[in-house]
């Protein structure tokens, strides 16, 4: 590790970038990686052409990132998953390679030439990531965006028959423990990302037997528009019969093209699903605090951050994502005046499936230690099913908070040990039962020593150790049919062969893929799961990794198949974990086809419920647990790359 010879310890700060980590001698903290990459190196007297400046840059901004992981020991900065997770290169990795399969390349793919021609040039006239337009990339984090929410078999009314928690002191101070600066807003039309918890219990008390929540980690409304842009322009729109209503939120609107300017939009599968009673809405996803102060072997916490708290301001804000000023500061929490702090995706996930802030990091863990208990465990407790499906590695943020417990996000060993019922850190006499179904990656990654998961860390694969794999494996005893990458084999078939055993045997299913890095092949706009370069380098994929993999759409099949094979009734997570890892590098190209690889899988949801004629008794919610700062300029030029992409001879 970077820094060698500096003392790690199991006790940190939580909630921003790396927890027990140590600081890299003359690092600063509180900083972007690019502003720190910039400020430390971009020597402006000199004349730089802007290719090989560009090239500078990324290559600046990544050693700089890797600063900032170092720093977080004591950081009150932003926590972001894919920084915190270190998501490396896959298979065959590279640093920044413009020459890249060349330039026809970019022009046989135009999103991948908006891409690297905007990381080539610095600066893009279709978009920019970060509160300056007139450079490409300056933000590579969270932000404080209100985020949608679209529902499927049941409405939002039951959120507006009472007041938003944003119109009542009482009851902001119930949600941050205290009445936040600029929150209070007496006409306010958005809600809590809490009330997706409470609109889960709903549905339960309506008589609904499957609850599916589907979280596009990352996914805001602007990144959700400019997938649909080129989704749009690949294919022209569908006339279609008579719609169910859509009973709330406002309408889409249209800049006189085929790209919307407000409202729920249309062009993607969960955009345009409108057979059932539909709705749409927007949260605030600010956490109760920036972070805390832990010790993960004891599973205790010291305290939260002295620094400012959650809120949100419509005033400086937006009332609506697509009326809100993209060159504010305050959206990224980057405004001293008015700091409210910005979530990660362990405090979002445990608002989402308790009903609770918390501090940035924590998993369904409160701010003095209180184990929340999530609506899956809640569920399962009464004879629901629960299954987990993520394109990242399973023990990551979201499908953690969705089940486990644990006072730091960064304790994966200890999260898959709650996962899949064994004995872990947080939970090592009371055991879990385990989910019934978990499947999402992690497998074929390796590691020496990681002194932020605690002194019971065992070297072998971070994310879920091989003995407790072999463990939980129904030909070794265990109570799980354990499917896995294999070398060779097709990725769909092992998994198949693994929900038939399961189905037959009355046993849980455990499914491990994944390439270097332990995510799922990233999908690019147009489908060939070939990226360009980022900030983070280029992800570059063998035959072996795209055949002996599953893609979301696929571990979402084979979820519903064993979920769905009795009765019982059941809930579900699905987290199309792609879109963060994606908008963390700044890669409008992967975050394009992260979004509609996440659609398909919500397209094999919709298929499955019609074909079990299910609707009546199946709600559905699709949601993002927080925000990036991508901004659009020219959402034309995307639904052009859309049309050029489906009329070029390479087009998939």
């Amino acid at each position: 590790m970077p820094g060698g010879g500096v003392t790690t310890h199991a006790i940190g700060w939580l909630g921003e970038p790396s927890i027990s980590r140590p600081r890299r001698p003359g690092s600063r903290l509180g900083s972007s990686p690019i502003k720190i990459a910039r400020d430390r190196f971009l020597i402006r007297p000199f004349v730089v052409p802007d290719f090989y400046r560009s090239l500078l840059l990324f290559a600046w901004a990544a050693f700089a990132t890797a600063g900032v992981a170092q720093d977080a020991v004591t950081s009150d900065a932003v926590t972001s998953d894919a920084e915190t997770s270190e998501p490396k290169a896959s298979s065959e990795s590279a640093k920044v390679d413009p020459g890249d399969q060349g330039d026809q390349a970019d022009r046989d793919d135009p999103m991948r030439g908006i891409q690297s021609d905007g990381v080539k040039g610095g600066v893009s006239e279709v978009i920019s990531w970060g509160t300056d337009p007139d450079k490409f990339t300056t933000w590579g984090q969270h932000s404080n965006r209100l985020i949608p929410v679209y529902t499927y078999g049941i409405t939002l009314d039951s959120w507006r028959t009472q007041p938003s928690p944003y119109t009542d002191g009482d009851a902001l101070r119930r949600l941050y423990g205290t009445l936040p600066a600029d929150t209070l807003t007496p006409a306010a039309t958005h809600y809590d990302q809490t009330q997706i918890y409470d609109l889960q219990q709903t549905a339960i008390a309506s008589g609904k037997r499957r609850i599916i929540v589907m979280v596009f980690d990352g996914m805001d409304w602007q990144t959700t528009r400019a997938a649909a842009a080129f989704a749009r322009g690949q294919q022209a729109p569908s006339t279609g019969g008579p719609s169910a209503p859509s009973t709330g939120g406002p309408s889409a609107t249209s800049t006189g093209g085929s790209v919307y300017s407000s409202g729920r939009g249309s062009g993607l599968s969960f955009l345009d699903y409108r057979d059932v009673v539909n709705d749409f809405g927007l949260v605030v996803t600010s956490p109760l605090s920036r972070g805390a102060r832990f010790d993960v072997d004891a599973q205790t916490i010291e305290r939260l951050s002295e620094s400012s708290g959650g809120g949100y301001s419509i005033r400086t804000g937006g009332e609506q994502p697509w009326g809100e000023n993209s060159r504010s500061n305050y959206l990224i929490g980057e405004n001293d005046g008015l700091p409210h702090a910005v979530t990660d995706s362990a405090s979002s996930a445990t608002s989402l499936f308790t009903g609770r802030k918390t501090y940035n990091g924590a998993i369904s863990v409160g701010a003095d230690g209180e184990h929340f208990e999530p609506i899956a465990r809640t569920l399962q407790s009464q004879g629901w099913r629960v299954g987990l499906v993520t394109s990242v590695p399973i023990s990551h943020a979201t499908p953690a908070a969705a089940y486990a417990n644990n006072v730091t996000r960064k304790d994966y060993q200890d999260i898959a040990r709650d996962l899949i019922g064994l004995p872990s850190s947080s939970h090592p006499k009371g055991t879990l039962p385990g989910a019934d179904v978990v499947i999402g990656g992690g497998a074929g990654e390796g590691s020496g020593g990681d002194s932020s998961q605690g002194e019971n860390f065992k070297s072998g694969n971070p994310y879920v150790h091989q003995d407790d794999v072999r463990a939980i494996d129904v030909q070794r005893g265990g109570r799980y049919v354990v499917a896995r990458r294999t070398k060779g084999s097709k990725g769909t078939e092992v998994l198949s062969s693994a929900v038939e055993k399961a189905v037959k045997q009355n046993a849980k299913l455990f499914g491990l893929f994944g390439t270097r890095g332990g995510h799922f092949p990233f999908r690019t706009a147009d489908g060939r799961f070939n990226p360009t370069f980022d900030g983070r380098g280029t992800e570059r994929y063998t035959d072996a990794d795209l055949n002996e993999n599953v893609t979301l759409a696929d571990a979402t099949d084979a979820a519903l198949a064993v979920l769905g094979a009795n009765d019982q009734p059941f809930w579900l997570l699905i987290e199309a974990g792609d879109v963060d890892w994606a908008n963390h590098a700044n890669n409008i190209d992967n975050s394009i086809g992260a979004v509609i690889s996440g659609g398909e899988a919500f397209a094999r949801v919709t298929a499955w419920i019609d074909a079990q004629d299910a609707w009546q008794d199946t709600a559905v919610i699709v949601t993002a647990d927080h925000g990036h700062f991508l901004v659009i300029k020219d959402a034309d030029a995307i639904h052009q790359a859309g049309m050029d992409t489906a009329a070029s001879p390479t087009s998939k």
